[in-house]
């Protein structure tokens, strides 16, 4: 095996770089004011996970915002009728199919339900058997559920429809009140304790299942992720020397990756890419050092490994975030 192939090995998250929506935004948005209840829940996510709850992992907002689709009945077919409409990146079954006819292995690690991911998967040419996502037994959750319990959750979506925007400190209180100590009362509560959406440490731990079963170290894999349930995974694999690419990233996931890339098309990512697979690092570095930018909107790369100034290319970040995920980009 020559030194290029050993290093063409690359695991892409999938809302963000491959699919511009969050499934569970869009899920949420099924119903009156879920988009409204789906933003305080998630603001409430990103409390408990840089807090270091334990037991708490970033992106188990997929765990907390079960009740409210049970509650309004939503269903496994709205899932994966999401997943046939959703938008891709553009560039993104392009570059993928490109890299598997040049002989790259590529996988997704996804906290996106199971019914939305095999979906967008298929889409953009990533096999079922390289993807990593979160299992969820909607249906058997759906009939479980009591209708005295589901009069709790119309109960507290009132009470969040109500906080003021702004105050962490009364939302994180109320939540924590209904999450941990009500909820698992009820039918509802098993599929808290159940749903274990893949984010944070067990995005690092599937990212190492897949290093595994094909024989690679971590420093020989690119990852590719742009959010806080990212951060973990893109930590990891630049701190062995791999290459970890922060793709119109947040303030939590920019300061992990060992690259910046900010564009609108994915495809751009192709150019670190070859340097990778011929050189590693160095010649990585040599690339995007050197590349002064194809555009407002594209090629936007910056060298990030070592420690640098965020504030320039976080700005850069977070605009073409917000052209490319539209709603979605405003979440943690």
């Amino acid at each position: 095996m020559t030194v290029g192939l050993e290093r063409k090995n690359i695991l892409f998250d999938l809302e963000g770089p491959l699919s511009s929506q969050d499934n569970a935004y869009e899920l949420m948005k099924l119903f009156p004011l879920g988009d409204r209840i789906f933003e305080v829940i998630s603001r409430y996510d990103d409390l408990l996970a840089l807090e270091g709850r334990e037991d708490y992992e970033p992106g188990d907002t997929l765990a907390l915002v079960v009740p409210f689709l049970i509650c309004h009945h939503i269903s496994e077919e709205d899932i994966t009728g999401l997943a046939q409409r959703a938008t891709l990146v553009d560039g993104a079954a392009e570059l993928i199919a490109d890299l598997s006819s040049s002989d790259w292995k590529v996988f997704c690690i996804s906290t996106s339900y199971e019914q939305y991911a095999l979906r967008i998967a298929h889409r953009v040419g990533i096999s079922s058997d390289n993807l990593a996502c979160t299992r969820f037994s909607l249906g058997r959750y759906l009939s479980q559920a009591k209708e005295e319990d589901l009069t709790k959750v119309e109960e507290i979506e009132q009470e969040i429809l109500a906080m003021k925007p702004g105050d962490d400190e009364s939302m994180k209180k109320r939540l924590d009140r209904f999450f941990w100590k009500e909820l698992p009362k009820t039918s509802l509560g098993i599929a808290l304790r159940e749903v274990k959406p893949m984010g944070g440490r067990r995005k690092v731990e599937a990212l190492n299942g897949f290093a595994r079963a094909y024989g690679q170290s971590l420093e020989r894999v690119v990852v590719v992720g742009d959010s806080i349930t990212d951060a973990r995974m893109l930590e990891a694999v630049d701190a062995v020397g791999g290459l970890a690419v922060a793709f119109n990233a947040n303030e939590y996931a920019l300061p992990y990756a060992t690259i910046g890339l900010a564009s609108t098309n994915l495809g751009d990512l192709k150019l670190a890419l070859e340097a990778w697979a011929e050189g590693g690092r160095d010649a990585v570095k040599r690339v995007v050092r050197g590349r002064a930018g194809g555009g407002p909107d594209r090629e936007n790369f910056h060298w990030l490994a070592g420690g640098s100034d965020l504030e320039e290319p976080l700005k850069i970040h977070k605009r073409i975030r917000r052209l490319v995920r539209e709603e979605a980009g405003k979440l943690g």
